[in-house]
């Protein structure tokens, strides 16, 4: 094997320290205590931060070096675009994805098993699916509601400059948990009606954000499983990476529920990565592998979805591609109603 082959697939194996990495200075909250320009020596940062000086020195070493902070003279470190938008102050702040990553990352211990069964791995490290250990783990609830927001929170602009939603009366968010991107659809068409619809622990979350918005008097609150059934009422029915979660299996289920309440002029939106064409970079493919292990779902080619619109009453109306990584992915029913 050639040296550059070597050398580059060691970097490779390397790459989870970096991903750690950032999550402990997310957790540890460095970014906090840097304000841009200001640099910082590192035995400040380690006081601050209740950390070994030596070790805390190696770890943002090591992270300037992929542009998460910037080495100056005398072992002081100073802000980047990367490093200072894990700051808990910052706009659309990545420090919760950070966090909550710091403390789910034992679950890419399951990538093997889900390998090897087509099972998740969260079922084989948490000893349960991972929404479930979510849910029985109280303390975990809002730390992934505000993970969620700073993964996904900067496609809603995008996503809302890319579709048009004026045409529809009232909106349901179906497994909405906090409620921001229906807030988000709601300010800005005001005549807009919206349903948020997701578990019990969940949505108990979202109504005091809604309020607090002024949008409780245009959005109904409801608590249930969309395994079960789906509110009534709406003329669209968005899912914005929820069916990404589930198996073709489970996802067809949910499809067709929403079938059996949505009006025969109604649509479904699925706000989803597309996964690119072979040999192609993405990030449908990055978060395709975040899928499989930790929920045990999936990222989805454009002909995918197709096939679930199908095998659930819809048939796939068209594809809206968004500023962000995510597509607005269109059905509308069929003649066919499936259960």
């Amino acid at each position: 094997m050639a040296l550059p082959e070597t050398e580059q697939l060691t970097r490779m194996i390397s790459g989870a320290a970096l991903s750690r990495a950032i999550c402990t200075i997310g957790e540890l909250g460095v970014s906090d205590h840097i304000a841009a320009g200001v640099p910082q020596p590192v035995e400040t940062l380690a006081r601050l931060t209740g950390t070994h000086e030596r070790s805390l020195y190696r770890l943002l070493r090591f992270t300037a070096s992929y542009g998460i902070f910037r080495e100056m003279d005398g072992r002081q470190f100073d802000q980047t675009p990367l490093s200072a938008a894990l700051r808990s102050d910052a706009q659309g702040s990545f420090r919760p994805a950070a966090q909550m990553f710091h403390r789910m990352f034992p679950v890419w211990d399951g990538l093997d098993h889900s390998i090897r069964t087509g099972e998740s791995g969260a079922i084989k490290v948490l000893g349960e699916p991972m929404f479930d250990y979510i849910g029985h783990n109280p303390e975990l609830g809002p730390l992934f509601d505000a993970g969620m927001t700073a993964f996904h929170g900067h496609e809603t602009a995008a996503m809302l400059d890319a579709y048009d939603f004026s045409g529809i009366k009232t909106l349901a968010d179906i497994g909405g948990g906090n409620g921001t991107l229906l807030a988000a659809v709601l300010q800005r068409y005001p005549q807009l009606h919206g349903i948020l619809f997701d578990l019990g622990h969940v949505v108990g979350r979202a109504r005091a954000g809604l309020q607090a918005l002024g949008l409780d008097q245009r959005c109904r609150v409801i608590e249930g499983n969309f395994f079960e059934s789906l509110p009534s009422g709406a003329d669209a029915y968005l899912m914005r990476h929820i069916i990404h979660d589930w198996t073709d299996e489970q996802s067809i289920k949910i499809l067709s529920n929403c079938r059996k309440v949505i009006p025969a002029n109604g649509r479904v939106l699925l706000v989803e990565f597309t996964v690119s064409a072979a040999n192609q970079a993405s990030l449908g493919k990055d978060a395709d592998l975040m899928m499989m292990t930790f929920p045990g779902g999936m990222e989805r080619t454009e002909q995918e979805y197709q096939s679930l619109f199908e095998q659930s009453g819809f048939k796939l109306s068209k594809v809206t591609t968004t500023k962000s990584a995510v597509s607005v992915v269109e059905g509308t029913p069929t003649g066919k109603e499936y259960s």
